[in-house]
């Protein structure tokens, strides 16, 4: 009996063995050497000390390198932006993505992936292993704060992936958006430590912001300004993916035997929705039926693909939307044409996502490229207000446009005229089957996004689906445990704080292996959540399109859920577990301590202002501003603020003999900004609010040739914000022209288009002079931009 006992201990122990072996990665690498890499840079030996005197006769010791182990797989992460749960086909979703799909179909789904429910928080996440508000990054790095957890200064202690990578013997490289510098920092005055190249990042192309127009977008080489070229068609996602095509053919060709690390983060599916029109078409008269019914047919199709179980309900969606069965002819045109177009844009970016994959496959390296694939960054975006909008500048500016005043832009929509963001309705139906949407983190709909999983030298499945609970915290740790590497205890002179996120290499060749990830938070301005093995404690401070809290942070509602059989979260069981509830939320404040969390902040306007945010501000302080000839791209933040206030521009220009044209400057573009410049030889002055009316003040003069003083003198009319004033032109101290500019914009001309000195290189401030043709033909010698204190009742 004795025998027969150990003999069964002895073989349980062997099945065990074997089973942990095959859960593990196939291929995962492995070191070989003696290298102390938890020490970065690793530490160069030294060489013994050479006695012989003729080198002849002499060895030479071997060269120091630092490799990448032996079979590290290369490592490509792509991060769609702003997707819903519900909107990819790959999800159930009613937007067509075949290289998700095919990708999927050969690799591993995960239902049960998670986010930060915003852009800035979710990439310091992923691109460093450690949680968002560790990486001082609560919020998008626009309404940064003084406080811990939310000044937007990465750390030192917080060395990213690229780094570790790029020390162990990775290329690495970055395309797309980033969104991680602080806003003070993005100047050609630097510093450079957290632009993608000083983060780990060897490449980098794209653009530093929140988003950018498609069609003429901001964006940079490393830290130098790209000129777009003057092609009609140039749309900037095909760009980067050229780029990214043209960067890993050169790596391999170069340096075949180095592994390669690519972040690949489109700017898309984040407002503005552009694609080009062939894309839109594909999805002419397909969401006519409206969200409700989007609503339905995603989840039938979700229970069919079994990526979500076959019992989950739609939780309810927010009372504020209308039912579709309600609205007007008018509405239903104007919502289902905003949702073609962003089915258009989706289901493009994701083919130029498959070009990427087919170079790689073209090159021989897809098989040992672990390909992370994240549809969405957060939820689908209520950003776009209830009816939408043709400029997204309207709702940056409090300026919400109504129905009618958008219908004569429907055709345009999507185009490069537009700016466009979808309403509210088909941000929650996108994010189906659950019920609210990005920013709210309290939510899966503001957290939950799919992801697929593609390596076939390392994962023996194909086509299965992982549910595992996990977040994007996890991803860095995951890449290092794959390539064979540990996690750094010291990055660059700096000791590192250790990685907040789990492993999920386990899961790839173990459908049912028990989660190791079971406890995280959730907060981004006050919406708050805490998940600990199956259960979701929450409470929904603000709803996006909300203009107030809708509680004190100590008086709001808290809801309890059970995720292990309540999917969608659709049945609060807080009144019937009272006493869970609150050893949730005790649970909650335990962690936002820890991570530096608290305090919250759910202020709006205020921490759009740098001095009552507590954020460094470049033009802190100042009145004036002199400008030359070549100073270009000076992004809003950094310029110095003319809104709400009386100002003077004063340009000292020469004007050769056949008289000047061109602009002298401006700030901002087409859907919002001004310019002071030159037609037909004639001082001009056009104010551009947000891109539906152009008040233009022109010289009836031209200038005489030689040295001259062009001004512009705004008389701020106060009483708040967003109000008229007296505008008045002079030439060499002589009034030439005058009127009035009866509204302005209150908060911002432009997420993506900066001042120019000289031109106005992206798009077109006014309609006098064309795009990418518009430089200034005089000589301009300084341009003086001096402005009065606000009136303490505007906000800016």
């Amino acid at each position: 009996m004795k025998l027969k006992s150990n003999f069964i201990l002895a073989l349980g122990i062997w099945i065990a063995i074997i089973g942990a072996v095959q859960a593990r990665p196939r291929q995962a690498a492995e070191t070989g050497d003696k290298l102390d890499r938890t020490v970065l840079p690793v530490v160069e030996t030294k060489p013994k000390p050479i006695k012989e005197i003729d080198v002849r006769k002499a060895k030479a010791p071997a060269r120091f390198e630092v490799k990448a182990p032996k079979g590290a797989p290369n490592v490509v992460v792509v991060l769609i932006d702003d997707m819903g749960f519900g909107q990819p086909s790959t999800f159930g979703g009613g937007v067509a993505m075949p290289t998700l799909d095919r990708l999927a179909n050969s690799g591993l789904r995960y239902n049960n992936m998670h986010v930060t429910a915003l852009c800035s928080p979710t990439r310091a996440a992923l691109l460093t292993g450690r949680n968002h508000h560790t990486n001082n990054t609560g919020a998008v790095q626009d309404i940064a704060t003084a406080f811990p957890g939310n000044t937007g200064i990465r750390p030192n202690s917080v060395a990213p992936l690229a780094e570790m990578l790029k020390l162990n013997g990775y290329n690495t490289a970055a395309f797309g958006k980033w969104h991680l510098t602080p806003l003070w920092e993005t100047t050609g005055s630097g510093p450079f430590e957290r632009w993608p190249t000083g983060s780990g990042f060897e490449k980098f192309y794209g653009f530093l912001g929140g988003e950018t127009n498609h069609w003429s977008p901001y964006i940079f080489d490393g830290t130098a300004r790209v000129e777009l070229p003057h092609d009609p068609n140039y749309n900037f996602m095909t760009d980067m993916t050229d780029r990214s095509i043209a960067w890993v053919r050169s790596q391999q060709s170069l340096t075949p035997d180095k592994p390669f690390f690519v972040y690949f983060a489109p700017g898309a599916t984040h407002a503005p929705h552009h694609a080009p029109q062939v894309w839109i078409n594909k999805y002419k008269g397909k969401f006519d039926a409206g969200w409700d019914k989007y609503r339905e047919e995603t989840l039938a199709r979700q229970i069919r693909l079994g990526v979500v179980p076959p019992d989950t309900k739609l939780a309810p969606k927010p009372p504020v939307i209308a039912n579709w069965e309600t609205l007007s002819d008018e509405e239903k045109r104007l919502y289902a044409r905003q949702m073609e177009v962003f089915a258009g844009f989706a289901e493009f970016t994701d083919h130029e996502v498959g070009r990427f994959a087919a170079a790689l496959e073209e090159l021989g390296e897809m098989d040992n490229t672990l390909f992370i694939y994240i549809a969405g960054d957060n939820g689908a975006s209520a950003e776009g207000g209830m009816v939408g909008m043709f400029n997204e500048m309207l709702a940056f500016n409090g300026m919400p446009a109504n129905v009618a005043e958008q219908m004569p832009f429907i055709d345009k929509w999507g185009g490069p005229e537009s700016y466009p963001h979808f309403a509210v309705g088909w941000a929650v139906a996108g994010n189906a089957p659950f019920a609210w949407s990005k920013q709210v983190a309290a939510d899966y709909g503001g957290t939950k996004n799919g992801m697929v999983v593609h390596w076939p030298k390392g994962i023996h499945a194909s086509g299965e689906l992982r549910s595992q609970w996990h977040h994007v915290v996890d991803i860095a740790p995951t890449v290092l445990e794959i390539a064979g590497l540990p996690a750094p205890k010291t990055v660059n002179g700096t000791p590192q704080k250790p990685f907040e996120g789990t492993s999920l290499a386990y899961t790839f060749n173990d459908a049912n292996a028990a989660d190791r990830h079971r406890t995280q938070y959730f907060e981004i301005l006050g919406n708050r959540a805490l998940y600990h093995d199956g259960w979701l404690a929450r409470t929904i401070h603000r709803a996006p399109w909300e203009k107030q809290p809708r509680a004190p942070f100590e008086q709001d509602q808290w809801e309890l859920f059970d995720t292990r059989s309540d999917f969608s979260l659709a049945h609060d069981l807080a009144t019937q577990r009272p006493a869970k509830l609150k050893a949730m939320q005790a649970l909650f404040l335990q962690e936002a301590v820890k991570y530096n969390v608290l305090p919250l902040d759910d202020r709006s306007l205020e921490r759009l202002v740098p001095a009552l945010a507590g954020r460094p501000d470049l033009m802190a302080g100042r009145h004036s501003l002199t400008l030359y000839e070549g100073m270009t791209g000076i992004m809003e933040n950094a310029f110095i603020d003319v809104k709400n206030r009386s100002l003077t521009i004063t340009a000292e220009v020469e004007v050769p003999e056949n008289g000047a044209n061109g602009v002298i400057l401006a700030q901002g573009g087409r859907f919002g900004g001004w310019a002071l410049y030159m037609k037909d030889g004639k001082p001009a002055y056009t104010y551009n609010l947000v891109g539906m009316q152009r008040t233009s003040i022109v010289s009836s003069q031209p200038l005489a040739s030689g040295k001259a003083t062009i001004k512009l003198d705004f008389a701020y009319d106060g009483g708040g914000s967003g109000k008229g004033g007296a505008a008045t032109l002079l030439v060499n101290g002589q009034k030439a022209a005058e009127g009035r500019i009866e509204h302005t914009a209150p908060f911002v001309f432009s997420l993506d288009e900066g001042a120019d000195v000289g031109a106005d290189e992206d798009t077109p401030v006014s309609e006098d002079y064309a795009q990418g043709n518009n430089q200034f033909t005089g000589k301009i010698v300084k341009v003086i931009v001096e402005t009065q204190a606000p009136a303490n009742d505007n906000p800016s």
